[in-house]
């Protein structure tokens, strides 16, 4: 019998791609924008997700005393690690972490 409430992960928004500038004046060699703009998202989607991953896999290793020292738990990280590409899972740990933090 456990007196304290169950946490709640929080429901994130994704993020999305920044619409491209619109040009005044388009050359002949003009590239493509919107394809650049949304190649550039998801580079950038996949670096920080990279990332994260090369920072928090190593801590599954780590006993659970240990995480706790540095304020994370194992489910919520790999809750996190399963978290689709567009959200942010280094915020989203960051939300549950200050979340676990107020109780």
């Amino acid at each position: 019998m456990c007196n304290q409430q169950e946490f709640h992960r929080p429901r994130l928004r994704p993020d999305t791609p920044v619409k491209p500038p619109e040009l005044d004046l388009y050359m002949p060699a003009t590239p493509p924008l919107a394809f650049i703009a949304t190649l550039e998202f998801w580079i950038k989607i996949f670096r920080r997700r990279y990332h994260f991953r090369h920072l928090f896999v190593p801590l599954l290793d780590e006993e659970d005393r240990t995480l706790s020292d540095i304020g994370f738990e194992r489910t919520d990280i790999q809750w996190a690690l399963k978290l689709p590409l567009k959200v942010d899972a280094l915020k989203a740990l960051e939300v549950c972490r200050k979340g676990r933090a107020k109780k």
